[in-house]
Parts: C-alpha cells; structure tokens; sequence
C-alpha cells in the first residue's frame, strides 16, 4: 500500500485524513484541559511550580501517540484520555528532575524550575507530578498501575545508568542505548501501549503498538544526538554544540571515539570530557559534521526508524496507520 501523500500537518504529525485529524484534535484538547486541572493546586505556589513547564509549552508527543494508538481500538472510549494525560505528567514531572542532575538554567525557552526555585522545590515539584499520574493511573484500573509502575522504573533504571556510567569493561555505546531505551523508549512505549489498551484493541495489536513505540522513541532521541552535531538551528530545543560542552555522551560521539585511525587521537581526547571553549566546539563540530561517524549514527537512526515502520504493515491498513507511517519519515527528516 503507497502511503498518501499528507493533506495537513499539526501536533507534529501529519494527516492524510479529515476524519482522524478532527478526533485527535479534539483528544489533544480535552486532554489539554485535563492536564491542567490535573496539575492545579489549592496551593498557589504548587500551583504555580507545577504549571509552570506545561506553560512553557511542548510537543506532546506522548499524548499524540495515545490517542493514534487508540484509533485500532475504541478511540472515544473514556479511559483514552486520561491515559494520554498520564504519560505527559509523567513526562512532565522527569524533565524536573532531569533539569536538577543536569544542572539546567533553560528548559522550553524558559528558566529551569531549578533555577527559577531551586533544586529542592524542583525535585519536590516532580514528586507531586508523578504522584498526581499516578493518582489518574488508578482510576485506570489495575493493569494500568502496573504498567506505570514498570515505566517508572525504567526511567530511574534509565536515569541511574546514566549517572554511574558504564561498568568496568562495558561497551560505552551500548551502555548508551540501553539508557536510551529506559529513559526515552520506555515512556512513548507506553504512550502506544496506553493507547491500544484503552482502546481495548486486540491484544496482538497492543504488543505491536508497543514495540513500534520503543522503536520510535529510540529513533527520535537518538535524531536529536545527530541534530547537536548536524544543525545550525535549534530544531532539537538546545543551542547545537550542547552536548559537547556538557560531556554528554550521544551517538555520534561514542561512535567516533571508536576510531582508531591517528589521524582522529585529537578528536578522541576532546570527546572524553566537556569542552569548554567555544572556539574548540566549534571546531570539533565542523570535523564531525564530515566525519564517517555522522553518517554511521544516521544510518542506525534510520535502521531503527525503518524497524518501527515494518511494524506498522502487520496493523490493520487505514489513516492511523499512515499517520504512524509518516512519523517514521519525520524521523529521518530530522537527520541533519
């Protein structure tokens, strides 16, 4: 089957259908609206802090990936919903913590909570998040707590991983991509998932859903590493170089470390550790930018994003399913 050509684009995705774009749009806003009442507060400051990344705007990627999980199933069954709302406060509430161990002053184009507050009030505002998640995850019954439970834990596994770094004799790119897959792949797994079981859709469709879900969340984050390097924009929400300057390990990076060419020991040394001069970045940027890393680290994204959409030809055919299609092609789109 050819996939149509997109007559629209919103959300980050695009539609081929008037049908499915009017129910996603409608989904998005009444969970827009449950989001906030979800967060608000007696308290103003509460109410304040929690709010105040949800102002700063974002993508909601998650709770698009809900509610088009949710279009093999029941799409309006009540529960779709407030399972979308629950895997963006979860989000929500990581990119607090986040922003407290990376030491962030800037998240969506505003002050970090921590630097607004301070890591304390941050790290507590996170808690709140997660708790009120979970507080609509159980209204979502049992196997939905469950899952949540899971995906929290992959995200402090995820997150623990990356702290202590690699152990003694580990491969550091798969260590890399093992974090990947628990802090990123593991919460837009169950986004997907989320949304297929509420919708009650099949159980052969909710495994799949999920693993297209793992797949893509991987592919988008690693995108990212690539748009650091490949850029000069800010499409990944950062100034490009950011990793670089921080020491953070992505894949490009770990995969030039590999090199054992001597022409590359300069390079070697600098990616071992923050980078702290602005011309060295830039210097360091415009050598991998032609370097056979970038082009090995795209073409592992674009593997990843082709496994995701292999996925797809076991669903049912329909405009859920060539939406999904076409976010695969957004991912290669961002490649740099």
């Amino acid at each position: 089957m050819t996939t149509p050509r997109p007559r629209s684009s919103v959300f980050g995705a695009s539609f081929t259908d008037d049908a499915l774009e009017a129910r996603v749009q409608a989904g998005s806003e009444k969970a827009e609206t449950l989001l906030h009442e979800t967060v608000h507060s007696t308290d103003p400051f509460v109410a304040e802090a929690a709010a105040h990344l949800l102002d700063a705007g974002g993508k909601r990627f998650r709770p698009l990936l809900v509610l088009l999980a949710a279009e093999f199933g029941d799409p309006l069954h009540p529960d779709v919903v407030p399972s979308a709302v629950v895997v963006e406060l979860t989000h929500l509430a990581s990119l607090y913590h986040d922003d407290v161990m990376d030491e962030a002053d800037v998240r969506r184009g505003a002050p970090s909570a921590n630097a607004r507050w301070d890591n304390t009030l941050a790290i507590l505002v996170g808690d709140y998040l997660f708790a009120e998640a979970s507080r609509l995850t159980a209204s979502l019954g049992p196997e939905a707590v469950r899952l949540q439970a899971e995906t929290f834990s992959r995200l402090v596994n995820g997150q623990i991983r990356e702290t202590i770094g690699p152990r003694d004799g580990q491969d550091a790119l798969e260590h890399y991509l093992g974090v990947v897959a628990d802090k990123t792949g593991s919460l837009i797994a169950t986004s997907a998932r989320f949304g297929a079981l509420t919708s009650r859709a099949t159980p052969e469709v909710i495994d799949l859903l999920t693993e297209f879900g793992e797949r893509i969340g991987a592919a988008f984050q690693l995108a990212d590493d690539i748009l650091d390097i490949a850029s000069d924009s800010e499409d990944s929400g950062k100034t490009p170089g950011t990793d670089l300057r921080e020491g953070v390990p992505t894949l490009p990076t770990l995969l030039a470390r590999r090199s054992t060419d001597p022409a590359d020991a300069e390079l070697v040394r600098l990616l071992s550790g923050p980078i702290h001069d602005d011309d060295t970045v830039a210097s360091v940027i415009a050598t991998l930018r032609t370097h056979p890393a970038l082009e090995e680290a795209r073409g592992l994204v674009q593997a990843e994003a082709d496994r995701a959409r292999e996925l797809l030809h076991q669903l049912p055919e329909g405009p859920a399913r060539a939406t999904l299609d076409l976010l695969c092609d957004t991912v290669a789109s961002r490649l740099g």
